[in-house]
């Protein structure tokens, strides 16, 4: 006996609609502090772990009555119940989204969470993404700490469900913005002009300054009127500070910093300060093979020659 069209349409749907792994649509029935009940229209109810329906807040974001989107896991398992998952379903939709998303070249939102070889871990709502340490940022970036926590643009260079690979750009992001900035301040940026941005990377030279799509140097020795170390002793990653425009080559896009022009040179009025012959007290900051340094009040250090520190021995070292 030949089995009718509609008993053959049916099977058909079944063997497509109903295979393990397939997304249906279910509504919330229950709501326990164990579980959620959904009816998918299938032989039984499915019961889905509470945990696979809370944000990342830990809070529960369905109500009973709602419609939600579940994989199948079995149409009927040893018991003969059904299984269904509201993690793979999930986890789908963000696949979905990722290759939609690489597919149009849009950007998606997400949070670096994690270091690792060569690079960073991006999570991407559930899914995993490398981010390579090359493709931070325009610059090479040491710290990420200023990043981490925070919703980030970035564009999916490399996509493979089959594999579960997912690479990342933030670079690219930050490169379409820049341009678009930088043209902008280009136009306005002049010598003298006193600018804010924000410290993004630290060198053992100087810091680079976001100025809003451009980076200007800040030299260590522009950073302080007193002799500075290291620039993390002045400035962190992150920090927003004010600063003057040194010297602005056009035609290179290279803008030097300066930190300490903002206040007043204290050398100015030393003169008046302290005549020549004064006698004062110091305290010595530094000792090196050709005298000592002596600092006479906050960031005045003066140089006590080796020549000068004996009246009979003039090759005396500092120390």
């Amino acid at each position: 006996m030949t089995e009718s069209f509609a008993e053959l349409f049916e099977e058909s749907l079944s063997s497509t609609q109903l295979r393990s792994g397939a997304i249906i649509i279910g509504t919330v029935l229950d709501i326990t502090s164990e579980a959620v009940i959904v009816n998918a229209g299938l032989k039984s109810e499915g019961v889905i772990p509470r945990d696979q329906f809370l944000n990342h807040h830990g809070e529960i974001e369905v109500e009973i009555g709602d419609q939600v989107e579940v994989a199948l896991d079995a149409v009927e398992d040893g018991f003969g119940a059904t299984r269904l998952s509201r993690e793979k379903a999930k986890r789908d939709q963000a696949w979905k989204v990722l290759e939609k998303a690489h597919e149009a070249e849009e950007t998606v939102i997400g949070r670096i969470n994690g270091k690792v070889k060569g690079g960073f871990t991006v999570e991407l709502n559930d899914i995993r993404a490398f981010l390579p340490g090359s493709l931070v940022d325009v610059r090479p970036v040491r710290d990420t700490a200023y990043l981490e926590g925070k919703d980030l643009e970035f564009k999916v260079i490399k996509l493979d469900r089959r594999r579960n690979n997912v690479v990342v750009s933030r670079r690219a992001v930050v490169e379409q913005e820049y341009s678009e900035e930088r043209d902008k301040l280009l136009e306005n940026l002049q010598e003298g002009q006193e600018i804010k941005g924000v410290v993004k990377n630290l060198t053992d030279y100087g810091a680079f300054v976001d100025l809003g799509g451009i980076d200007g140097l800040l030299h260590i020795t522009d950073m302080a009127w007193k002799r500075v170390k290291h620039p993390s002793e002045v400035v962190e990653i992150g920090d927003e500070i004010n600063v003057k425009i040194l010297k602005f080559d056009r035609e290179r896009n290279r803008v030097s910093l300066g930190l300490k022009q903002m206040g007043d040179d204290p050398w100015v009025a030393l003169a008046r300060r302290y005549p020549e012959g004064t006698r004062l007290f110091g305290k010595v900051t530094n000792i090196a093979d050709y005298g000592c340094f002596v600092e006479i009040e906050e960031g005045v250090e003066g140089l006590v020659h080796v020549s000068e520190m004996d009246w009979t021995n003039k090759n005396v070292h500092p120390s």
